[in-house]
């Protein structure tokens, strides 16, 4: 699998492989998840301004992952319109990583996004990738280059003046932080 070799890791230290086999498990077979995802489907609008959405997963809801965007109408007048997108979280059965991925179900979105970050709460992101082609039919995911993003331990980012404006596809995969009791 390639998913692997193409990581990013905002801390430096390497993936754990219960990190790697939940990403396989989560973003390449959605519906086949550690725990039951929860899969929402959700309209990417373009104009330009600035929007959100968000969902939580987990016992109390414990986990958020938030998609933030902005994007213009695309190439395709048919498809320069709001796209359906997908957003899919599931969690560990010990509920000690959590799963987002936010993606384009059609493969490529047309639209031209000006900026992106997902982002999660309640957890430190292990493993983040954002991809300028989502896998559909006998295609595969393309990832953006590294230059084009950033991972950091809350978020996968776009890296204003190196991004080149295509996206459809967000990965990532978060271990619970400690909380005090």
């Amino acid at each position: 699998m390639a998913a692997p070799s193409r990581r990013r890791n905002g801390g430096g230290g390497a993936v754990s492989w219960w990190a790697a086999l939940l990403l396989v498990a989560v973003a390449l077979r959605p519906a086949r998840a550690v725990s039951e995802p929860t899969t929402v489907a959700f309209d990417v609008r373009p104009g330009g301004v600035v929007h959100s959405f968000s969902q939580n997963v987990g016992p109390g809801d414990k986990y958020t992952c938030v998609f933030t965007y902005a994007s213009q109408g695309g190439t395709n007048e048919l498809e320069a319109e709001e796209e359906k997108w997908q957003m899919s979280l599931g969690t560990s059965e010990d509920h000690q990583h959590l799963t987002c991925t936010i993606w384009r179900p059609q493969g490529k979105s047309y639209l031209y996004f000006t900026q992106f970050k997902a982002e999660v709460r309640g957890a430190e992101i292990e493993y983040g990738m954002a991809y300028s082609k989502a896998a559909f039919e006998r295609e595969s995911d393309v990832p953006l280059k590294n230059e084009e993003f950033e991972v950091t331990k809350t978020a996968v980012s776009h890296r204003p003046g190196a991004f080149k404006a295509e996206l459809s596809k967000l990965v990532i995969v978060a271990k619970a932080t400690r909380s005090e009791l």
